[in-house]
Formats: structure tokens, C-alpha cells, sequence
């Protein structure tokens, strides 16, 4: 009886649906440790000897895309491939694609809710309630109505968030040079030519693009210095998008108001990050996407093109990240 072939999946979790859907379709499922390193990966792909790969935690290099000598597709569990070395993927032969837009919803929320806790500082009030201070005196917030929202990148993820936003008063631009006019236009949003124009305007900038060789510390210190007095950062997308250390240092001279951030340059950090040293930031794991329902619409869409893209079938070109030999 042959053996069954092997969808690997690089951390613990997958939506159970999703590994009913592998199953039915004669595949096993096999998890590394999360985040595994280059030589827990390569291990666990020479033992296996996966068809498919799911990549979900850590890494994925050169190295582990030559460890796979029946691999055939790496399906992003999402929609940024920037953990996954595609230029070794494509000379390899190997597909990369991803599971864009199912877990729009859910980061959009996260998005929001960061907004939401940064501008009304809700975390240093919590704090000081219960170290038994009463702030009201002294305190004044800030209303979100009128505030101006720019929004680097047009996606899924950008057009949720502005769905969200639309009945609270916000200003909403978009700075996205590959978005449609008319995608922007359905967003209920302003385009902008410049992302030094979206700066200059922005109350409140957060990011929802995929992190490019080209655009690594799209902020830094010098298009902090172009944001208004008193504004904030939001970044639910990747974290190489920000020069942490700039973003610092404006946050303790004042000019920034706050951030909020899901995603960090080192994923996960080495120790205590220095963003937590400041109370104008709020720092979450990057979780804005793992939700119940989120998991289960990307690990589907994750599963099903493996399945779809090894039976020979055809997958969306805006699925496809790379054209391998």
C-alpha cells in the first residue's frame, strides 16, 4: 500500500476543518515546534519528505527549500511571503502561494481596536486605576471623529479597516501606487500620489502592505519627522516596515502621540522589546489575524491549494507569488 503524501506545517496549529479537508484528500498533516530554526525545518522535511508545506512560524530559507526533495508547493498560511525565500523557492521549481484576504476581517478589527486603545490611552489609565489613582483632573483625550486616517496600502485588509471606520467620523486616505483608483474610490477613501503627502496629512497612519526589499523602514526618522505633532503609528502588517529605534526615539521626545503595534522587526523578540519601556505603546504578539474564524478561512484556502495546485488544477494568478521553471 503506498504511503500517504505529507502537507507539512510549520507550527502547532491548523483549523481542524482544514485537516479534515487534507485528510479526504489523502494527505497526512505534520506539525514542527513553532518557530522552528533552519535545522529543526530541514529536519523534520528530510523526515517527512513533504509534497506540501504550510508556513505559518519562523523562517523559511534556502536551506529548507533544498531539504524538500518531493516538495512542490509552499502555501502561505496569509497573504506576506516575505518569511519565505522565493527567489530559492522558484530556482527549486517550487510554487509559492498564498492564502490572501481570509483573515482580512479579523486584522482589520485589531487594527481598529489598537486605534481605539492607543488614542484613548486606555492601557496607562487602566494602570493607574489600579495602582490607586484617580486621573481625572488632570486628564485630556482626544476625540477620533475628524481625525485623519491614512492608510498605507489598498488590499483586503485596508478595505475592512475602512468599512469599520466609516461610521465614526474618520478622514480616510489611502496611499497604495499599485491599487486601482476605482478599488480606492469603493473604500469610501481619498487617494494620495505620495506616501510624503499621506504623512504630512495623517492623524493616524497605519499600514497594511506587504514588506519588500524596496520598502524596509518605509518609517523611519525622517517620515516620522513629517507627521503631525501628536499623531500615531499603527502597524498590523510586518514589522521590518518600521525603524523601531526611530519610532522610539519620536515617541520620547513627544512628536508621536502613540503606536500601537502587532508585528516587530525580530518575531519573536529577544527578551523585553525597547518599544516597552514607553507607556505610549501598546504591544501585541502578532495576533491580529489568529482568530477562530480567520484561522479556519486561511487554513482552508491554505490546504485547498495545495491540493488544488498538486491535482494539477488551476489557481488565481493573484494566488501565485512566484512562476518556477
Amino acid at each position: 500500500m503506498a504511503t500517504q503524501p505529507t502537507i507539512l506545517v510549520t507550527g502547532p496549529y491548523l483549523a481542524q476543518s482544514a485537516k479534515d479537508m487534507a485528510a479526504a484528500a489523502g494527505y497526512t498533516v505534520v506539525h514542527t515546534p513553532p518557530y522552528p530554526s533552519e535545522e529543526v525545518l530541514v529536519e523534520f522535511i528530510e523526515r517527512h519528505d513533504p509534497v506540501g508545506i504550510v508556513s505559518r512560524m519562523g523562517q523559511f530559507t534556502a536551506g529548507a527549500v533544498a531539504a524538500g526533495q518531493s516538495l512542490r508547493v509552499i502555501s502561505k498560511h496569509g497573504a506576506g511571503v516575505d518569511n519565505i525565500d522565493v527567489d530559492a523557492a522558484t530556482r527549486h521549481g517550487v510554487q509559492v502561494i498564498r492564502a490572501a484576504g481570509g483573515n482580512a476581517v479579523s486584522v482589520a478589527e485589531h487594527a481598529v481596536a489598537l486605534i481605539f486603545a492607543t488614542v484613548k490611552r486606555l492601557l496607562p489609565l487602566d494602570k493607574g486605576m489600579r495602582a490607586g489613582r484617580w486621573e481625572k483632573a488632570e486628564f485630556l483625550g482626544r476625540e477620533l471623529s475628524g481625525m485623519r486616517l491614512g492608510l498605507v496600502g489598498g488590499g483586503a485588509i485596508a478595505a475592512a479597516t475602512a468599512r469599520i471606520v466609516k461610521g465614526m467620523g474618520l478622514d480616510v486616505m489611502v496611499y497604495d501606487p499599485y491599487a486601482p483608483a476605482e478599488a480606492i474610490e469603493a473604500m469610501g477613501a481619498r487617494r494620495l500620489e505620495s506616501l510624503e503627502d499621506m504623512l504630512r496629512q495623517s492623524d493616524i497612519v497605519s499600514l497594511h502592505c506587504p514588506l519588500t526589499a524596496d520598502n524596509a523602514h518605509l518609517i523611519n526618522a525622517e517620515s516620522l519627522a513629517l507627521m503631525p505633532a501628536d499623531s500615531y503609528v499603527v502597524n498590523t502588517s510586518r514589522g521590518g516596515l518600521i525603524d523601531e529605534a526611530a519610532l522610539l526615539a519620536a515617541l520620547e521626545s513627544g512628536h508621536l502621540a502613540g503606536a500601537g503595534l502587532d508585528t516587530f522587526e525580530q518575531e519573536p523578540p529577544e527578551g523585553v522589546s525597547p518599544l516597552a519601556a514607553s507607556e505610549r505603546v501598546i504591544l501585541t504578539p502578532h495576533i491580529a489575524g489568529v482568530t477562530e474564524e480567520a484561522g479556519t478561512r486561511v487554513g482552508e484556502l491554505a490546504i485547498s491549494g495545495i491540493i488544488d495546485f498538486v491535482a494539477g488544477n488551476d489557481l488565481p494568478p493573484a494566488r501565485r507569488v512566484n512562476a518556477p521553471a
